[in-house]
C-alpha cells in the first residue's frame, strides 16, 4: 500500500509493508499530525490511538523508515541517522519513504498530512 504525506508544500509517497500493523494504521487515514522532532534524526508525533504491535521489533533504523514506538503510540520517521541505536522496546518498522526526506529535515515541528494512495 502506498500513502503520500504532505508536508508544507512538498510531497513524499512511501510505501507500507503488509502487516496487521499496517492495517490498523491505514484505518486511521487520512490523518494530519504536528510531528516534532527528536534528536535531529526524526520527526514523531503521537497517533490518535495505540496500533497492532504484531511485527518484528528492531533496534536499528536506516533513512526513509517509517515506524511504530509502541510505549507512547508514536508514529516516527527518520531522515537522519546519528548512529545510536533505539532503545528497549524497540521499534516496528510499518514502512519507508523512497525519496523525499529531506523535506522533514527542518528545525522543530512540522505538520504532516498523512494519505492512502488509491490509484
Amino acid at each position: 500500500m502506498k500513502i503520500r504525506l504532505t508536508v508544507g508544500d512538498k510531497l513524499v509517497t512511501a510505501m507500507l509493508n503488509d502487516s496487521q500493523a499496517n492495517h490498523d494504521f491505514i484505518s486511521l487515514l487520512p490523518l494530519t499530525l504536528k510531528m516534532n522532532d527528536l534528536f535531529g534524526r526524526e520527526k514523531f508525533a503521537h497517533l490518535p490511538r495505540a496500533i497492532s504491535e504484531e511485527g518484528q521489533r528492531t533496534h536499528t533504523y536506516r533513512v526513509g523508515a517509517m515506524a511504530y514506538w509502541p510505549p507512547n503510540q508514536d508514529l516516527a520517521t527518520y531522515y537522519h541517522h546519528d548512529g545510536e541505536k533505539i532503545p528497549d522496546p524497540g521499534i516496528i518498522v510499518i514502512g519507508k519513504i523512497h525519496s523525499g526526506t529531506d523535506a522533514l529535515n527542518v528545525v522543530g515541528s512540522v505538520k504532516v498530512t498523512l494519505e492512502l494512495i488509491t490509484k
